[in-house]
């Protein structure tokens, strides 16, 4: 299958993929979590300091400040939303820790029996596609801010369809900025040994085609798992779907 009919152009010779909601079903799962997280740390604000209660919009503030960031990029920037100001702390604060890092220990404690109550569902059209990547021979990789993203891809029985994983433990040790900088989808491409331009990014979130485009990567896909094409396009993707498997014999 040439790269026409993946919908790519011509010259493209690596895949990188997002995880949550490109691949697994899961993002509403970390959805509910921040939402369950901010909402408590919110009450527990108002009923201290007197402040009014907004709760967490699990929509509009989860695609604008948390969707495909770093759990600590995404906890400090819906609380600057919020004019909230916390401690930094240090990647491994408790999860009873007020800081940036605890509040995303929280989250994180939230998820997991989320992920194990639900399970991990995939995406057929994605892995239709994935399939059809691999065997057009294609290098595959997949880039996630999660550090469960291994926990999840396995759950998915998906392992087996990429070559490199660049996920939030791989950025944290080798110090790469998050979603929207373009360092971890950089590091996939270097990981496959293929250069930006010859690359493809698939993304569901605003900051991953904003990396996608700061990356200036040879084709940002968006896909449109919310209703927010016109959004996906103006952050950065150059064609937006609402599934892979609308590639699949695309001329």
């Amino acid at each position: 299958m040439s790269e026409a009919r993946l919908g790519l152009p011509r010259g493209v010779r690596a895949c990188l993929f997002d995880l949550d909601g490109v691949l697994t079903k899961t993002a509403k799962l970390h959805a509910k979590a921040w939402q369950r997280m901010f909402d408590a740390y919110l009450r527990a604000r108002s009923a201290s300091t007197g402040e009014p209660f907004v709760a967490f919009d699990v929509v509009r503030d989860y695609d604008l400040y948390v969707d495909g960031k770093p759990r600590a990029e995404g906890t400090r920037s819906f609380l600057a939303s919020r004019g909230i100001q916390l401690p930094e702390g240090s990647e491994d604060d408790p999860a009873t820790a007020e800081t940036i890092h605890g509040l995303g220990s929280r989250k994180n404690a939230l998820l997991l029996p989320l992920i194990r109550e639900h399970g991990v569902e995939v995406y057929p059209g994605s892995v239709r596609y994935l399939q059809a990547v691999r065997q057009a021979g294609l290098r595959t990789a997949v880039v996630s801010s999660s550090r469960n993203c291994s926990e999840v891809l396995a759950a998915a029985g998906i392992t087996h369809l990429f070559e490199a994983r660049i996920d939030g433990n791989v950025a944290a040790g080798e110090h790469l900025q998050g979603k929207p900088a373009p360092d971890t989808y950089l590091a996939a491409a270097r990981a496959v040994a293929t250069a930006a331009g010859e690359a493809a990014v698939f993304e569901d979130a605003l900051a991953g085609v904003e990396a996608g485009r700061a990356g200036r990567f040879g084709l940002v896909v968006g896909v449109d798992r919310a209703g927010q094409a016109d959004l996906l396009k103006l952050h950065g993707a150059d064609l937006v779907v609402t599934d892979l498997s609308a590639l699949l014999g695309a001329p």
